[in-house]
């Protein structure tokens, strides 16, 4: 079994060849696809954590979709003094399926 601890959007995500995985957005190339920067790679018995390691392993996923994440409200009040303040956040998402771990 084979899969790849990558970096992705500040986070660190956990995939395997065909996972699909929703991150912080991140602009493809020109076929759609992006290559992520891989973090711990295990193949079998073996762990692959050393960089100079790391280096020559290439994570490769294609883009699903752009989406936005579920609203977030944020409302701030002070008692009294007649202060209340709302204001809302959707974060931009990128869809990915993983292809190739090599």
């Amino acid at each position: 079994m084979v899969y790849a601890v990558v970096r992705a959007g500040g986070r660190q995500e956990k995939v395997e060849v065909g996972s699909i995985i929703t991150i912080d957005r991140i602009k493809a190339d020109d076929n759609g696809n992006i290559d992520l920067a891989p973090v711990l790679l295990v193949d079998g018995d073996k762990i692959t954590s050393a960089a100079a390691e790391l280096a020559n392993v290439t994570v490769t996923a294609e883009v699903l979709a752009d989406l936005r994440g579920p609203k977030v409200v944020i409302q701030k009040f002070k008692n009294k003094t007649g202060y209340k303040k709302r204001q809302g956040f959707r974060a931009d998402l990128t869809r990915v399926k993983v292809t190739k771990i090599a």
